[in-house]
């Protein structure tokens, strides 16, 4: 078998692409301060902001393909923290993208919807990035280092994503679900879109960027939804009490990073090549029955 590289393999998005991956590839995940044991998938442990450990790593793994998942992905926690979280976010993707460039292997960055503005929906691949917040800023300069370095190199776009967590991690969705199973009110914006999709469903997308031999993916939903009309079939589908889902609007959030209004993604690009996501409602229903929280 095939030898994959997943970074950030405690992450609910590395955790499912080394769950999708086993299968068919000798998946190889690491992970550095949230050590985890997936059957079939063994754990190396390794800081990717050491240039240094992260070259040795490569050389003895020698893989023939790699999906980078790692990041600091709280938009308010860069907005916060630049320097710090610049280091992950833009010079671990350059310090990939050499290694891979030199090894000529194909491999798959994980980027995001808020590379672009909320203006213009639906964005595709070839719009001009127009990023409003640290970390959108970020992620755009890390797309653009990893395709001067390598030009072999796929950058996926990603919506937010739910599913099974893992061990040591949650998607955005598990704070909706904890607030609405223990009674609790939640504030969540009308005025905010994206296009979620299951994890399971973003793995096997990354899965199938790695032959498509480089340059840029969408790899989103197929519905658009702002967060609170989501929140209201999260309820439904828990037999919460929708009542306890306040409507809020982005444009009244005076702290932390701006967020855009409307970051849809345009995906056909990726359908035609076989991506396939289910209905946003069967997706969440499958997740929720994951959990064991309905039936």
């Amino acid at each position: 078998m095939r030898t994959l590289l997943v970074t950030g393999a405690s992450g609910v998005l590395g955790w499912n692409v080394c769950v999708a991956a086993r299968e068919r590839w000798r998946t190889l995940g690491i992970v550095h301060r949230h050590p985890v044991d997936l059957p079939g998938v063994p754990r190396l442990t390794c800081d990717l902001t050491h240039s240094a450990e992260l070259r040795r790593l490569f050389r003895t793994v020698a893989p023939d393909a790699l999906i980078h998942c790692a990041a600091m992905a709280q938009p308010d926690f860069c907005q916060a923290h630049p320097e710090e979280s610049r280091r992950t976010n833009v010079e671990v993707t350059a310090d990939i993208a050499d290694l891979c460039a030199g090894a000529r292997i194909p491999w798959a960055f994980v980027s995001t919807d808020v590379v672009f503005d909320g203006t213009r929906p639906p964005y595709r691949e070839g719009d001009p990035v127009s990023p409003i917040s640290v970390y959108g800023e970020q992620k755009a300069t890390a797309e653009r280092l990893a395709l001067d370095r390598c030009p072999g190199a796929v950058i996926c776009r990603l919506p937010p994503i739910f599913g099974d967590p893992g061990p040591t991690s949650a998607s955005f969705i598990q704070p909706w679900i904890a607030a609405l199973r223990g009674g609790k009110e939640l504030r969540l914006f009308t005025d905010e879109f994206r296009v979620p999709v299951g994890a399971p469903t973003a793995a096997a997308g990354l899965l199938m960027a790695l032959g498509v031999g480089g340059g840029i993916l969408h790899l989103g939903g197929r519905e658009r939804v702002s967060r609170y009309d989501l929140g209201i079939v999260l309820a439904g589908m828990l037999g919460a009490d929708a009542g306890l889902i306040i409507p809020g609007c982005r444009r009244d959030r005076t702290i932390g990073a701006p967020r855009p209004p409307d970051v849809s993604l345009d995906s056909s690009r990726a359908y035609a090549l076989g991506y396939d996501p289910p209905p946003l409602g069967e997706e969440l229903k499958a997740f929720l029955r994951d959990l064991r929280l309905i039936a």
